[in-house]
């Protein structure tokens, strides 16, 4: 089989850099195109020169619709906006849409799960092995322990990160509502400030902290009676979400039109 091929959005940002540096080092997938955003001073600039390596000759546009001819699929780690725009064209297209934006709204979310009876589309809040396996593990150990254990999500990213709590704290959060069998809407706490009462039974806490330049750090934390347990995981470079994009990408490649997330392409569904 030829080697599948990607359009990168948001080619000219930190992660679409890293995702570009990523498909140079991976068999199977090879890049198409590199999309960037309408007005960006970086457009026509050489994808391969901005990513730190040798001139391509594939340079930045804003026409996805044009970059989309020659093309397998999308990974998109843009903003919600951008995304949503992509959303149409890639299903319109026919492209694979791997999606680890964060941020996205609900109304985002049912416009991305609107075009999967037609459009094949992985999506999650975090695209690395490591962090999809402790999602399973605080499902496990959330059905496993009750309500005397407290579940608190905290999370740590850079200083630049513009959306909170982060896509990769919600996920877990929603992992651990899962266990408990319970609506994360209705019983998470992502802020608390001043004189708050007492903690609710069956809450799922959020904090979030920013600084310096920290790729990604969550725990969960589940505090009982006299015990505590916690699983964490801690990002050392942001190769890791890029390498499982790709993965997915590969992986979604000629499978019926439908919603995935990194637990299919892993094998690690219910």
């Amino acid at each position: 089989m030829s080697d599948m091929r990607l359009i990168v959005a948001g080619a000219g940002g930190r992660m679409g850099r890293t995702l570009i540096r990523a498909l140079a080092e991976t068999n199977g997938a090879v890049l198409t195109g590199a999309l960037e955003a309408p007005g960006s001073e970086l457009l026509g600039q050489d994808a391969g020169v901005l990513a730190g390596l040798p001139a391509n000759g594939i340079e930045l546009s804003a026409d996805l619709w044009s970059l989309s001819k020659n093309a397998d699929g999308i990974v998109d780690f843009t903003v919600p906006a951008a995304t949503i725009a992509n959303v149409a064209i890639a299903a319109e297209r026919g492209l694979v849409h791997v999606i680890g934006t964060t941020g996205l709204s609900a109304s985002d979310n049912a416009v991305i799960k609107s075009v999967t009876t037609r459009a094949i589309v992985v999506q999650s809040g975090n695209m690395s092995l490591g962090v999809n396996l402790l999602a399973a593990l605080v499902k496990q150990v959330a059905k496993s322990l009750d309500q005397d254990f407290d579940i608190e999500v905290l999370e740590m990213h850079h200083r630049a990160k513009v959306d909170a709590p982060s896509g990769t704290a919600y996920m877990l959060g929603q992992a651990a509502a899962e266990g408990r069998g319970i609506d994360l809407t209705q019983n998470s706490v992502r802020a608390r400030d001043g004189y708050t009462g007492a903690r609710r039974v069956g809450d799922i806490g959020f904090a979030t902290l920013r600084g310096g330049t920290v790729t990604g750090d969550h725990t969960v934390i589940f505090a009982g009676p006299y015990e505590r347990i916690e699983l964490a995981h801690k990002s050392e470079d942001r190769k890791i979400f890029a390498h499982g994009a790709i993965k997915a990408a590969i992986w979604a490649h000629g499978r019926k039109p439908g919603l995935y997330s990194m637990a299919d392409v892993l094998g690690l569904g219910a």
